[in-house]
């Protein structure tokens, strides 16, 4: 089981960037997949994008595309959510979650055993 923390969230104005973290406790973590869901004010829960142990990532949210990117860094035990030309849109809580490697990634927020707190995101002006 791995514990998950979040950070980098805040207040942004639209077009700006923020650095999302997701600092994992398991020496181990290089045996997960690492997924990055959001929820909105009044919206379900939505995957966003994942990275699998190995480096490569699915995305899973068109409206994200060419603006968020994922990267792990498993010597660190840290996984980044980059994103870059923020829409108010984009505001919301956002977890990160983690599923042994050997599942993979999924949009399904029920097949992931361990979650973070979130970090919230307001994209304000």
């Amino acid at each position: 089981q791995l514990r998950l923390v979040e950070s980098g969230g805040g207040l942004v104005q639209p077009g700006g960037s923020l650095t999302l973290s997701c600092v994992a406790s398991a020496t181990t973590f290089d045996r997960y997949s690492i997924g990055w869901f959001r929820q909105g004010p009044g919206k379900e829960r939505e995957a966003v994008v994942c990275v699998y142990n190995t480096g490569g990532t699915s995305d899973f949210l068109s409206s994200v595309e060419g603006r968020f990117t994922i990267r792990r860094d498993n010597a660190k035990n840290v996984v980044y959510l980059q994103m870059n030309s923020l829409k108010p849109e984009d505001t919301a809580v956002y977890f990160c979650a983690a599923r042994d490697q050997h599942w993979g990634c999924s949009t399904s927020s029920d097949v992931f055993d361990d979650w973070g707190q979130g970090t919230q995101v307001t994209v304000s002006s």
